[in-house]
């Protein structure tokens, strides 16, 4: 894993996250990270009245750089031996842009970190770390608040059997699992007690021939909830990080119902890790 990208608003959270990657940085072997700043410039609308005072686009760049340069330096302190710290700063909206810039840097992980918000929050305003996730091919970890760094020792991977061969991006997870050396334990949660799909056990099999040599432990549980189900056995394991997939859902279901990938990202207190299928 040669490159992180940190996205930051140069928030607390943010700094946490930082932090994070770090000793993230130190587990994977990373060589580099770069602390990423997307600012917007609001250009006025002609024949619109506002209040809002003109912005020099160059002194907006300088004050992101410098918030950049100020994080860099507070950091440096514990960047692990042989790990370069860069900084980016782009006058871009992030959601839209990071996918872009994370291939211009060639990253292999996204780290960016969330405050989690209220069942409100979450419906109507949304999070830029899950804009993030949805629309970046590259592997996203969410850093909790106040999740502190422990190696990756445990992960759960949060699995719904559903079209296997072409939903679970396996290359890239195997990366991860060759990079993390992780205990791997796949849960499915069957809610309200339906009973498993009939095509749960031919599923089941195809993933654990994908994942052959990895040595997963399979979990079927029943819960009410499926996100309380996953952090709830989580806690439970001890585990050090969960894995999801996120699926492509329908414009109106994205609008109106929040995906349990979302869903994790607010209400986690463990580390998310989202790879696309």
């Amino acid at each position: 894993m040669k490159t992180i990208i940190l996205p930051t608003d140069f928030s607390a959270t943010a700094y946490n996250a930082a932090r994070y990657a770090l000793g993230l940085a130190q587990q994977m072997g990373t060589a580099r990270i770069v602390l990423y700043h997307a600012y917007e410039l609001i250009v006025p609308i002609p024949d619109v009245p506002t209040s809002i005072p003109m912005v020099d686009p160059n002194e907006l760049k300088e004050a992101s750089l410098e918030g950049l340069r100020n994080m860099k330096a507070e950091l440096e302190p514990d960047l692990p031996e042989g790990v370069i710290l860069d900084y980016r700063a782009d006058n871009h909206l992030l959601a839209a842009h990071v996918n872009a810039t994370a291939k211009e840097e060639h990253a292999d992980l996204i780290v960016m970190g969330t405050t989690g918000g209220s069942q409100l929050e979450e419906i109507l305003i949304g999070s830029n770390t899950i804009d993030v996730v949805k629309h970046t091919t590259c592997p996203v970890i969410v850093v909790p608040a106040k999740a502190v760094f422990a190696p990756i020792k445990k992960i759960v991977f949060a699995c719904d059997f559903k079209k296997v061969a072409t939903s679970t991006p396996i290359q890239p997870l195997k990366r991860l699992l060759d990079v993390f050396k992780a205990e791997l334990h796949v849960i499915n949660i069957d809610k309200d007690s339906k009973g498993i799909s009939p095509d749960t056990p031919a599923e089941s099999l195809l993933l654990d021939t994908l994942l052959a040599g990895y040595h997963p432990l399979y979990h079927f549980l029943d819960h009410s909830n499926v996100v309380q189900g996953i952090m709830e056995f989580a806690d439970k394991e001890g585990a050090d990080l969960i894995l999801t997939i996120p699926r492509k859902h329908g414009l109106f279901e994205g609008i109106f119902k929040r995906s349990r990938t979302a869903q994790l990202c607010f209400h986690t207190h463990i580390p998310l890790l989202a790879i696309h299928e």
